[in-house]
């Protein structure tokens, strides 16, 4: 006999696919699987685990909010021996017990004193509702500020910066901080902030930079550095391909093709990273940005310049578009890709802007990412112009810019918009809020600003002098160690 029975909901055009198994009393949830879209993962996990009542109508768990879902389960409904941190084994009742008997004032000393989300980090988003419902219960103020520096959020302070037109962190801190130094929350936030406004690189004030940008680089585990020139939509002749591979001999450095169409180069020393990007300038390549919260890659496939299925041009569009937002800095990484019809080789869909060539123009797609919370994008917009492509994604990725929490990808910013995907087409493509012309400027403004960052570094003597790994010497640091691999070499392993 059948224990339940099924409620399923789908959506074809947003790959959309939920299913859940409720008892035959309508009363309890048994189990579901979510295709597409698992936001509401945790949530039903726990009532799961934790035999909580379900609405009278059940399918208003996998529903759209639209059409009637969303309402369902409070964090503060679950039972104090719900475990919340699989991973520490911490439970609700240890997480909110922490914060009512004073052990724990905010988030951090959550974390801290319980170890909740200390592990594989997929328990966060229900720590951090925890710890704000637990203390808006209590009578006490949750406050969006960024650190203890300010007592603002990161669209307060983009503001504030914008209207007041501030150059330096100093001016942001004497005249909105709470005193002090700062910190590695709020130095690297406004860094990036004034970047966006200001079109200014990762050189302008380094020094509260986090290490990554102040550098250049990325930092490897044995303290070397990756070196990612950039090479737009994959495409590269044969003599810039000879240059990598001589240059990447003549610093014996590892090479290794990307998931993101170009070529790594592993292993330079702090004091190498310069000399590198001096022959790699010379020979016609940028910054490739891997190391920033900006523009990493666009992703094509070939394309109707070779492929027998091709649409369109993906290689000239992608290349067009990486060449138009390169450089510019956002509240995390960015990726986007082209592919030229709808068998997606460049994997358009899992990006935070995406297009795939289709009959009488491009559809696009907004707000996909990989990463631990993979998410595909969104439908936006169906068989638009190369012109139109370029308006709405200006005007995305600007709004962005201006609202989005601090290191929050678009997917999450998308996710959490009130009124969601269709809000953002009322003003990106309505211009609803009469702000779209403003977009597309400020957009304008920042291309046409755009410098390689690289190229700054190694034209300025004094900027050259961080790149010494000891600031009172010129000896190299003697404790990296390579062991072969596969004909190349790779850092030692730790012990």
């Amino acid at each position: 006999a059948a224990k339940g029975h099924s409620i399923i909901f789908e959506n074809k055009t947003q790959h959309l696919y939920k299913r859940i198994n409720v008892s035959l009393d309508g009363k309890s949830l048994l189990g579901g699987i979510l295709v597409g879209d698992a936001t509401d993962y945790s949530m039903l996990h726990q009532i799961y685990l934790n035999g909580m009542a379900i609405p009278e109508d059940p399918a208003q768990l996998i529903l759209p909010v639209g059409e009637g879902g969303g309402s369902f389960g409070d964090v503060m409904d679950l039972p104090d021996e719900a475990q919340i941190c699989s991973c520490e084994n911490v439970t609700k009742g240890q997480i909110c017990g922490a914060i009512e008997n004073g052990e724990a004032k905010d988030l951090a000393d959550v974390v801290s004193c319980t170890k909740a989300g200390t592990g594989c980090g997929g328990c966060k988003p229900m720590v951090k509702d925890l710890t704000e419902a637990t203390l808006k219960s209590l009578g006490i103020e949750v406050k969006d500020s960024i650190c203890e520096h300010f007592d603002l959020n990161r669209q307060d302070l983009y503001k504030i910066i914008q209207v007041k037109g501030y150059k330096t962190f100093n001016e942001v801190l004497d005249n909105h901080g709470n005193g002090g130094h700062g910190c590695e929350l709020c130095k690297p936030l406004i860094a990036s902030l004034m970047a966006s406004i200001n079109a200014d690189t990762a050189n302008k004030e380094y020094a509260i930079q986090d290490s990554n940008d102040r550098f250049l680089a990325n930092i490897q585990r044995n303290g070397t550095y990756s070196v990612v020139p950039r090479v737009p939509g994959g495409e590269i002749t044969p003599d810039k391909l000879i240059a990598l591979g001589e240059i990447a001999k003549k610093y014996d450095l590892y090479t290794k093709v990307t998931g993101g169409v170009r070529i790594d180069l592993f292993g330079a020393t702090l004091s190498q990273l310069p000399l590198i990007w001096k022959d790699l300038i010379g020979h016609g390549f940028e910054s490739g940005h891997a190391y920033g919260k900006s523009l990493r890659t666009v992703k094509t496939c070939v394309g109707s310049t070779w492929c027998r299925y091709g649409m369109d041009e993906s290689v000239s569009f992608g290349i067009e578009l990486e060449n138009r937002y390169r450089g510019i800095r956002a509240p995390h990484k960015i990726k986007g890709g082209v592919s030229g019809c709808i068998r997606e080789c460049a994997e358009a869909r899992g990006k935070d802007f995406g297009l795939i060539a289709v009959e009488g123009g491009w559809n696009l797609y907004l707000g996909g990412n990989g990463g631990a919370t993979p998410r595909h994008a969104e439908l936006f917009a169906e068989q638009i112009d190369n012109e139109t492509v370029i308006k709405y994604i200006d005007r995305y990725l600007m709004l962005y810019i201006r609202t989005a929490k601090p290191l929050q990808r678009t997917a999450a910013w998308q996710e959490r918009l009130e009124g969601g995907l269709n809000y953002l087409k009322e003003v990106i493509i309505d211009d609803k809020l009469g702000i779209a012309e403003d977009l597309e400027n400020e957009m304008q403004t920042l291309v046409n600003k755009f410098e390689c960052e690289w190229t700054q570094a190694i034209n300025d003597p004094e900027m050259m002098k961080r790149f010494n790994h000891f600031v009172n010497s010129e000896e190299e640091d003697d404790n990296i160690v390579f062991v072969p691999l596969r004909e190349q070499k790779m850092p030692e392993k730790w012990v």
